[in-house]
């Protein structure tokens, strides 16, 4: 019955911190990209040059959440001994192909790291400010129903996808 399920929207989404909702978010957050860090290789029995990705590591990966106003929650990002730790939790619309009913699945991301960047944002009469926080992502757990999906923590060597540990037999030479 899977086969039938499309996923079609993000219905509605929160933004939490220590157990509470975020206020002031504005519509839209990215995703950082997972991109590998890659060496270059060449030599006797290649044909050119390749990119071999080095196996669980990732370039810089950063989060920016971008609120529509200045707000106190912006500002409790700011201690730079602090790590922050976020959930983004979401209702994502689905459609059964087989018989056009809809139904909905949850999606939840967590992210941890500290803040790198912050923009007050800009003053206009009427308007919004703009403001935002970047983090630097240390830990990624991106979650399907519950179901982790993938989980990617730089600091302490941990990168599972589908619940499969792909560090797993990097470790036993370690």
């Amino acid at each position: 019955m899977a086969g039938y399920i499309l996923p079609t929207v993000t219905n509605t989404y929160n933004v939490y911190r220590k157990g509470n909702t975020l206020i002031g978010l504005s519509d839209e957050i990215t995703i950082p990209d997972f991109t590998a860090v890659t060496e270059e290789m060449s030599g006797s029995g290649l044909l050119g040059k390749i990119q071999e990705a080095v196996m669980g590591h990732f370039d810089s990966q950063e989060l920016k959440l971008p609120f529509l106003n200045l707000d106190d929650d912006i500002f409790s990002f700011a201690d730079p001994l602090e790590v922050i730790d976020l959930n983004l939790r979401a209702s994502q619309q689905q459609l059964n192909k087989k018989n056009g009913t809809k139904g909905y699945r949850g999606i939840r991301i967590a992210v941890r790291g500290p803040l790198k960047s912050f923009s007050p944002g800009v003053l206009k009469q009427g308007g919004r400010m703009g403001s935002s926080a970047t983090l630097e992502v240390h830990y990624i757990l991106i979650e399907i129903d519950g179901e982790p999906k993938l989980e990617l923590d730089k600091l302490n060597g941990v990168y599972r996808v589908n619940g499969k540990d792909i560090m797993e037999e990097m470790r036993k030479y370690c």
